[in-house]
């Protein structure tokens, strides 16, 4: 098996992450997943920016691991999740990187949600 390529971020695909100063909570199948003040802000080239929350921050026994994996030459292997109460449109609604490679290693221990998986994503400014 061939190595998997690593890219490091820079001026022509930048990634920074940020804490946000937010509250993030995310919801699915009508009740709340995760809810959170220590979410960082993963912004990467020309996408939309993710929210990762704190694993401790998101309820864990509404989550099953799912066999679904995949690959980002800079952040390293994603492994994914489904919201079990979430309904068919849930199914790997979650991702993580549990071994990020340096350049992205804050998001370690943290999961991020698919904004069209999960009944929404709301940002309540600190304050």
């Amino acid at each position: 098996m061939a190595d998997k390529p690593v890219a490091i971020p820079g001026p022509d695909h930048p990634i920074t992450i940020e804490r946000n100063p937010a509250r993030v909570v995310v919801s699915a199948g009508g009740r709340v997943l995760a809810d959170t003040r220590d979410a960082l802000t993963l912004r990467e080239a020309d996408y939309p920016p993710v929210q990762y929350i704190p694993r401790e921050d998101v309820d864990m026994r509404r989550l099953e691991r799912t066999d679904n994996a995949s690959y980002c030459p800079y952040k390293g292997d994603a492994a994914y999740y489904s919201v079990v109460d979430g309904g068919e449109w849930a199914v790997n609604a979650v991702w993580t990187y549990e071994a990020p490679y340096a350049a992205v290693s804050d998001i370690k221990g943290h999961l991020a949600f698919y904004p069209d998986r999960v009944d929404g994503i709301e940002e309540h400014p600190a304050g």
